[in-house]
């Protein structure tokens, strides 16, 4: 694999171990689980490529999601005449209904995700946006962690906590991150993520580590904010067993995990999310 950065005078600056760390690693996976109630979620995805472009790396986008495009005839013989390129640091595949065809006896789909990075052997990150189900087929005996999609409508919420829900319960990924399509500024967003850990943790033990938000309405080219930059560094390094980046303080949570809970004896405020 290419060393997307020249490291022998590569600055001491917050990405570097992130750097030194891709030296000589293979390609990161980081799952994103799809959610069509999410209005803006193509713009999410973009901003994800944009913080690990930041970085040197380039990143592949496996479109598999409920409303992504039907993979070409020619995906069946030769997947990498698929990938299309999109700019210098991002390329995309359309993958809708593709991993199905790796399914194999056992309900496995892990040969797809090594048929894509065969595809593209250029990239240091496959974004692979897919429904809970099917990523609970690919993501098998891996060490990633999902992002879950959403934003201030309700059902988007529940579809994230189900999603949640899902991957617990078939593929056993128990930490999650979170990244909501709204204003950074908009308090109902701290909300919704509390909601959503809370009963992440109250009725699967699963954790939402940390989340961002992305405002969609914004323009390609605005600056990320210091929480999408954190979120996309714990997401590469979750998908790297036992790594560590030099500053402790990196590998932690952006935020303190919310000290909200409900009151003993009562379900969460929204019970709902549980009910699916």
């Amino acid at each position: 694999m290419r060393d997307p950065m020249s490291l022998s005078n590569a600055p001491k600056d917050q990405a570097d171990g992130l750097r030194r760390l891709f030296a000589t690693a293979r390609v990161r996976v980081v799952p994103v689980v799809s959610n069509p109630h999410v209005v803006g979620s193509g713009a999410l995805l973009e901003g994800l490529c944009a913080a690990f472009g930041e970085l040197g790396l380039h990143t592949l986008v496996v479109d598999a999601g409920e409303r992504a495009g039907v993979p070409s005839e020619l995906a069946a013989v030769d997947l990498a005449a698929c990938v299309e390129s999109l700019s210098a640091k991002v390329s995309f595949l359309s993958a809708r209904g593709l991993p199905l065809r790796y399914v194999n006896a056992h309900g496995s789909a892990a040969q797809f995700l090594e048929a894509v990075t065969d595809a593209a052997p250029f990239a240091d990150v496959v974004l692979l946006h897919a429904s809970a189900a099917e990523l609970s087929r690919v993501l098998v005996s891996r060490e990633v962690r999902p992002v879950l999609l959403a934003d201030t409508d309700v059902q988007s919420v529940t579809h994230a906590y189900a999603g949640m829900k899902w991957l617990t319960q078939r593929a056993g990924l128990m930490v999650y991150s979170l990244l909501m399509a709204c204003s950074p500024q908009l308090r109902l967003a701290e909300r919704i993520a509390q909601q959503l850990s809370s009963c992440g943790d109250g009725f699967l033990g699963a954790v939402l580590r940390d989340w961002a938000c992305l405002d969609p309405r914004q323009p390609v080219t605005a600056s990320l904010t210091h929480e999408m930059r954190h979120l996309a560094r714990e997401l590469l390094l979750a998908s790297v067993p036992g790594a560590a980046i030099d500053t402790a303080a990196e590998a932690m949570p952006l935020r303190p995990r919310p000290m909200w809970q409900p009151k003993p004896g009562r379900a969460p405020q929204d019970a709902t999310l549980a009910a699916h």
